[in-house]
C-alpha cells in the first residue's frame, strides 16, 4: 500500500469471525479481569497477537471492554429493548 509516496506496511485487518470470536469470550467472562495470556488460551483458535491487539483496541473504542492494569474486563450492557427481541 503506498501513502503520499511513502511505502507503508499492509495491515492485515481482523475478520468478522475473529472479532466475534473474542467478543464471546470476554463476554463469557463478564466481571473477571483477562490478562493476554488468559484470553489467548481460552480462544478456541489461535489469533495473531497484532490482530487480537487490533480487535481490543476496537472494542476498547467501543465501549465494549475496559482495559486496566488489572486486566481486561467486558463491560457492554444490551439495552433492555433490544434484549426483548
Amino acid at each position: 500500500m503506498f501513502m503520499r509516496g511513502k511505502k507503508t506496511q499492509n495491515l492485515h485487518s481482523p475478520t468478522l469471525n475473529t472479532i466475534m470470536m473474542i467478543e464471546a469470550v470476554l463476554e463469557d467472562n463478564e466481571g473477571k479481569h483477562l490478562s493476554i495470556p488468559q484470553l489467548k488460551k481460552q480462544l478456541p483458535k489461535q489469533v495473531n497477537h497484532n490482530t487480537l491487539m487490533q480487535v481490543l483496541a476496537y472494542l476498547e473504542e467501543s465501549n465494549k471492554i475496559s482495559v486496566s492494569l488489572k486486566g481486561i474486563t467486558w463491560t457492554h450492557k444490551l439495552s433492555r429493548k433490544l434484549s426483548r427481541t
